[in-house]
């Protein structure tokens, strides 16, 4: 017999309804299965679904399982942000004032909750990986023959989920990018990646210090998510790694804008803590209810 479950739709990185990233949330998905998870996931059609759960680890507050339409996750930054933002504002007390612990398939995460109207997580450790010079070609066709720059290779991250990482000439040539889909996605498959971000510094005075797209294929379709936290968390672990090359006072923050070819206004805030990135955000429930499951 089909149960109510509380239900959020949540948009993340972004204090505005209809401007960032949409997320579904039920909020009671103990006694549900995998399998269902994923029908709820390819119902809504959003980026992704998450499910919280009781926690099974010592010091977590809650358990997340996190799906896409394709399939489950072990991780992701705006299902991170918004699904703590849907609990908080249901009324869930985490163990901690300032500090929430989230159980996802990379393990913890800590999101800090100090900062009034904006969430953030602690990015996940990252592997980097250099990309074989042979794919620069395809590279480039894939981003529609818009240039990446010569000092610094394309690399995949990977932090559970596995970014290609590629540099646009700067936020126009971002911006301006058509990108191919045969090509990407024979790109992402031999490079083994989830999904391709692309980024490029904005000039001082700007609205953001970089901007950043992020594409991925599914089902043989291209895809542009309108907000990422984990290409963002994994651009950051990159620029940590590289040394700043663009600005020594990024090792302490900087911000992006996300969304913009979509129409919208995707606003996320990097911090660095003890070497760590946090990766910031405001979100904003849509819809509340229940979902009949």
């Amino acid at each position: 017999m089909a149960e109510l479950r509380r239900f959020k739709q949540v948009d993340v990185f972004t204090p505005t309804p209809l401007m960032g990233n949409p997320l579904a949330v039920i909020l009671d998905a103990d006694g549900l299965s995998g399998g269902q998870m994923l029908a709820v996931a390819r119902w809504t059609n959003l980026s992704e679904t998450t499910f919280v759960l009781p926690p099974s680890t010592a010091g977590a507050d809650y358990h997340v399982r996190i799906f896409s339409p394709a399939g489950e996750l072990p991780f992701a930054g705006h299902p991170t942000l918004g699904t703590a933002h849907a609990m908080l504002e249901s009324g869930f007390k985490p163990k901690s004032a300032d500090r929430l612990i989230q159980e996802c398939g990379v393990g913890l995460v800590p999101l800090d909750l100090s900062h009034s109207g904006w969430l953030a997580f602690q990015a996940p450790p990252a592997r980097i990986h250099t990309v074989n010079e042979s794919y620069f070609p395809l590279l480039n066709a894939a981003v529609g023959g818009a240039t990446t720059v010569t000092w610094s290779p394309p690399v995949v991250v990977d932090m559970g989920i596995r970014w290609l990482v590629a540099r646009a000439d700067g936020a126009l040539s971002c911006l301006l990018m058509k990108p191919d889909t045969g090509a990407l996605e024979r790109l992402l498959t031999r490079c083994e990646a989830d999904g391709l971000a692309v980024y490029g510094l904005h000039q001082p005075g700007g609205p953001a210090d970089y901007e950043v797209r992020a594409f991925v294929v599914e089902r043989g379709a291209l895809v542009e998510d309108p907000v990422t936290g984990s290409a963002n968390a994994c651009l950051a672990r990159l620029l940590h790694a590289q040394g700043f090359p663009d600005n020594p006072a990024f090792a302490e923050s900087w911000r992006v804008r996300q969304g913009t070819a979509l129409g919208r206004d995707g606003q996320v805030r990097v911090r660095f803590i003890d070497g760590d990135p946090w990766i910031a955000g405001q979100s904003i429930t849509v819809i509340d209810g229940t979902f009949r499951l």
